[in-house]
């Protein structure tokens, strides 16, 4: 008798040191490493404000945080703008990466988010400011969480101006809105597939990314609550945002087509 209580005393004690550290570690080997995560605006419900500058290149002001979308231009593009705080670098062309720009801007407290193809023509010194971000990974600066989401070309007469894998569009988790630049694509499967977002800033430029059709038709597929056309002048032609418009409210009346001054330097 006597040793059967030694035996169920034993088995009490060693299951109670094995419940002891599994409440110690839990799921120990499936915890991510995270990086740095720099701490979120004190308002962060804040107003967001869009700052159209030009073309593909825009200003957002979320509380405390100001984030810089393609800034090119030079400093005078942003005479009387916040200095950023967040820049995000969709792909490698001039419309949309400029050194000359991050240089001459105050970016000393900013935070950088590009795809590697970006990364490598930008000088080491601002190597601990970058964030390499590949299609599909994410990072969360100052309360923001960005998503690349892929940007590329289907035909195949335009396949070489944007080939899959090397640019970034970006979702912007701001609070409880998400807000999605499409970069330079077409209409990809991958932007059909977005949900939940509130505001889109699309492209629509021939020859380089799509017709009004085909940006009106993705738009129609992934529904977000408001779209913003943006970086519609092509060569030679200027998009038609009018029949944009026209074809969105036609197909679903429900989203708001929003038209800013993207191109405060010309006629239209």
């Amino acid at each position: 008798m006597k040793n059967l209580i030694i035996a169920l005393l034993t088995c009490f004690m060693v299951l109670m040191g094995c419940k002891q550290k599994n409440n110690r570690e839990p799921g120990v080997d499936s915890q991510p490493e995270y990086s740095e995560q720099l701490p979120p605006p004190a308002n962060s419900q804040s107003e967001i404000k869009i700052i159209p500058i030009e073309h593909a290149t825009t200003v957002l002001e979320w509380g405390d945080v100001t984030i810089y979308i393609d800034p090119v231009g030079g400093l005078k593009s942003f005479e009387g703008q916040k200095p950023p705080d967040l820049i995000l670098i969709t792909d490698i062309h001039g419309d949309h990466f400029s050194l000359e720009t991050l240089e001459e801007l105050n970016t000393e407290k900013a935070k950088i988010i590009v795809p590697q193809a970006v990364a490598d023509k930008i000088p080491s010194n601002f190597t601990p400011q970058i964030d390499v971000l590949n299609n599909g990974d994410s990072k969360e600066r100052f309360g923001i969480t960005v998503e690349a989401i892929p940007m590329y070309n289907l035909r195949e007469e335009a396949k070489a101006f944007h080939e899959n894998g090397r640019g970034n569009g970006y979702v912007l988790n701001l609070g409880n809105k998400r807000f999605y630049f499409s970069g330079d694509t077409e209409d990809i499967p991958e932007m059909r597939a977005l949900k939940n977002i509130d505001k889109a800033f699309v492209c629509m430029n021939l020859p380089y990314t799509m017709t009004e059709e085909s940006a009106a038709d993705a738009v129609l597929q992934f529904q977000p609550k408001e779209v913003y056309p943006y970086h519609y002048r092509g060569r030679p032609n200027v998009s038609d945002v009018g029949r944009f418009k026209e074809l969105v409210n036609q197909g679903n009346p429900d989203i708001s087509v929003i038209q800013l001054d993207w191109y405060p330097n010309d006629d239209f």
